[in-house]
């Protein structure tokens, strides 16, 4: 880097490499945060995963997670469940298991702290499978969470969703041995993250359970894997988490040996329009009261509680964030985002927080990869202005006249309302977290953007650089995808809802034409899963009130 080359994206289409004579450089800086890294989240491709793992440790980042013991991420992308123009591709089990032991060495390769686990040492070890619509064995009913007066499947779902009894002593001594035996036949894990069920408001309501907080019981938990660790010699560190319901810290119990453990504090339901505190030392909080929680709005009252649970058991802690799950198609405009991200890294740190794994999909390039070079640079040396930042990578990306690119984010930011389209400017909330007509006007005015940034982009198709013209052909694509988008939306801003669905059904189809050549940087799967999930498919309003709208 200090001789010029740059690694913008994923690939060999992402590196800026100057054939240039070597300058001599001495350079000594210890990396400001401790841990810096990614997690496999969305749609992912094998080849993908080879050139992001690779990717990582090239713009400042050490740490690569792999999430499940069998990670089924795969199959949202060979299925190809959203793009009726390219047939199903499913992968078995053992390929999927195959393709993370490569991951796993290709971390390796690389020196980069090997995160493994997470979600599943609630059902696994019962012996109950990770699959829809699994056999649950006949003795391990007794040993599920009780909810609602039944032992099972928490609301029938997916068996990650489901904890055990947790003031059972045989539950925990055979969740405890199963960890253990995991450390000791995976000794090539760094880091080995012990998670809770997935979901929230699924605890045990037994008699016992009751007596103690569900962090409570998670901390004996792990003061007993601890002591099964020390008896058979091993130094495994591990990972437990502060979400859901163990955003609230214990109240009784504490870890005997914090220099086994890391916290992680994980801010799923906070808004990622706006960034983290300098000081979020004085959030509240509501108590807790058991299987009755409402997730925390705001990333301020989780960096509370994580800051209290460090009070409370002396470890040390960092983020698990999810900047890159779907937070990135909520900003079409980009600059937004990319200023959250910038924030919350310098922000988390003055919080006490040492670092951020980011729950994402590893294709968040699209329409460039600023906010995650932000997300790997600054990690490395918070010092780094936003500015300064920006103008690396725009002009390495896109050459001499990255100004007039910026430009046109710019005003794709003004146009394209990222509050609104994160469903946090709503007027009227009968009619949906989308229901905003005065949005209609910046909506209206994408496709003569677009129009007028079209002379610029087909006279910048070819450059001597790679990645430059990799860039442009990109931004073309995106100007493409925001115009179609931005019909969708304003149609949905005016509770048009039943024709912002089919317009919406024509974009995702005209989108998925091009995946192929866009899939590197952008993940089809997860931009669905927020437009179509959270958005267009939300039918909140029915009775037709934007047709007068439309009609204007």
């Amino acid at each position: 880097q200090e001789n010029g080359c740059r690694w913008l994206y994923p690939g060999i289409d992402g590196e800026f490499i100057p054939m240039q004579d070597i300058v001599a450089t001495k350079y000594h800086k210890m990396a400001d945060c401790r841990f810096r890294g990614q997690c496999n989240e969305g749609a992912e491709f094998q080849p993908n995963m080879m050139e992001t793992i690779d990717f990582t440790p090239k713009i400042g980042l050490n740490v690569y997670m792999l999430e499940f013991s069998n990670p089924d991420y795969y199959s949202h992308y060979y299925d190809h469940k959203y793009n009726p123009t390219r047939e199903p591709e499913p992968v078995t089990p053992e390929t999927r298991l195959q393709w993370k032991r490569q991951c796993e060495a290709e971390i390796a390769k690389r020196g980069l702290q090997f995160h493994d686990m997470g979600h599943g040492w609630t059902i696994e070890p019962f012996g109950i499978e990770p699959v829809n619509d699994p056999t649950i064995p006949e003795d391990a009913v007794q040993y599920l969470a009780l909810c609602h007066g039944k032992r099972g499947l928490f609301k029938g779902l997916h068996p990650y969703n489901t904890n055990f009894c947790m003031s059972n002593p045989e539950a925990r001594r055979i969740v405890v041995n199963h960890i253990v035996n995991y450390a000791k036949n995976h000794t090539n894990v760094d880091f080995l993250h012990v998670w809770l069920a997935d979901c929230w408001n699924n605890h045990c309501e037994c008699e016992e359970c009751q007596k103690k907080t569900p962090s409570d019981w998670y901390v004996i938990l792990m003061n007993e894997l601890d002591a099964e660790l020390d008896a058979r010699g091993m130094d495994t560190r591990i990972v437990f988490i502060c979400y859901v319901d163990t955003s609230w810290p214990p109240q009784t119990e504490t870890i005997n040996h914090p220099r086994r453990f890391t916290l992680l504090v994980a801010p799923i339901s906070r808004d990622y329009t706006k960034a983290v505190s300098e000081d979020a030392s004085g959030a509240t909080y509501p108590p807790y009261e058991r299987n009755k929680i409402e997730l925390l709005p705001e990333v301020d009252q989780y960096v509370k509680a994580g800051q209290e649970w460090q009070k409370k058991c002396g470890v040390e802690a960092m983020l698990y964030e999810y900047h890159f799950y779907v937070n990135q198609y909520q900003d079409p405009g980009t600059l937004n985002f990319s200023r959250v991200v910038y924030d919350d890294i310098r922000n988390y740190r003055k919080n006490g927080l040492n670092g951020l794994i980011n729950d994402c999909s590893q294709r968040s390039f699209w329409p460039n990869g600023f906010a995650f070079y932000i997300y790997g640079q600054l990690q490395f040396d918070t010092s780094l202005s936003y500015e300064e930042l920006m103008e690396d990578y725009f002009s390495h990306a896109y050459g001499e006249d990255w100004k007039e690119v910026l430009a046109i984010f710019e005003k794709l930011e003004a146009a394209m309302d990222t509050r609104y389209i994160a469903r946090k400017k709503y007027v009227d909330l009968k009619y949906g977290k989308n229901f905003n007509p005065a949005m209609v006007e910046g909506f209206r005015k994408v496709p003569g953007i677009v129009a007028d940034a079209k002379p610029f982009l087909d006279a910048h198709k070819n450059h001597p650089k790679r990645v430059q013209s990799v860039s442009y052909k990109l931004l073309r694509y995106y100007m493409e995808y925001c115009e179609g988008l931005a019909k969708c939306f304003a149609l949905k801003c005016l509770g048009a809802d039943v024709e912002a669905l089919e317009a919406y059904r024509k974009f995702l189809a005209d989108t998925g034409k091009y995946e192929v050549e866009i899939e590197t940087y952008y993940d089809h799967y997860m931009a669905n899963h927020y437009f179509g999930h959270r958005v267009f498919e939300r039918f909140e309003n029915l009775i037709g009130i934007g047709d007068s709208y439309a009609v204007q």
